[in-house]
């Protein structure tokens, strides 16, 4: 199995995905509101659809960086370079303007699961920031004289679905109680803002440091 990656770069990228899956976004926010509004069943659709969102994301990915890197090296160390610069634009944002988690029970008949599950798959196939996050975040790992690297890309992709569903479950339920504690415990949004920022900043340093030898 060439296309897995090595231990430590497992480790160090099932870290990213753990602190980027307690980082409220746009698929944070919906999920807790249709587990509020529909219940444990509707946020758990919402969840399993904004995950289906990622894997259209990750082999577009992995397609897309494979054919750039046999089309044009010096184009790939462009991309990792940039999405390095990305990554510390994205740590200065948390620090600068923090998380925000704004939910509301939304009122009337609940939606279906189907419903729920569309929600969320679309959430995240459409959301620009994801497609950039995506196409700057995963090519990090992989390199451009790598023959497996199409499929270190859909494992990697595949592997941050996988332990991130985990902990999406979990704030599903426990949605009710853990929206009310966030809205009364902003430090603890700001704490996730810096523990982002950190880990993120780390990764671009890194990543810069690489390319420089």
């Amino acid at each position: 199995m060439a296309f897995l990656p090595d231990l430590t770069t497992l480790v160090t990228f099932t870290i990213a995905v753990w602190v980027l899956a307690i980082t409220p976004g746009p698929d944070m926010t919906v999920s807790i509101a249709r587990a509020l509004s529909d219940g444990r069943l509707g946020g758990s659709m919402v969840v399993l659809g904004t995950s289906t969102g990622l894997v259209v994301h990750t082999f577009l990915v992995a397609l897309g960086v494979s054919a750039l890197i046999i089309a044009s090296p010096t184009a790939f160390l462009i991309l990792k370079t940039g999405g390095a610069a990305y990554l510390v634009w994205l740590a200065i944002q948390a620090i600068r303007y923090g998380s925000s988690l704004s939910v509301k029970r939304a009122e009337g008949p609940a939606n279906s699961a189907a419903r729920n599950y569309l929600t969320g798959f679309w959430v995240n196939l459409l959301n620009p920031k994801v497609i950039i996050f995506f196409m700057t975040f995963l090519p990090q790992f992989v390199t451009a004289d790598d023959p497996h690297v199409t499929g270190k890309l859909i494992f990697l992709g595949l592997w941050a679905i996988l332990t991130g569903m985990p902990v999406n479950f979990v704030i599903v339920l426990v949605a009710e109680k853990l929206s009310a504690w966030l809205q009364r415990n902003r430090q603890v949004l700001r704490g996730v803002d810096y523990t982002f920022a950190a880990v993120f900043s780390l990764f671009a340093v890194k990543i810069l440091m690489t390319q420089t030898r």
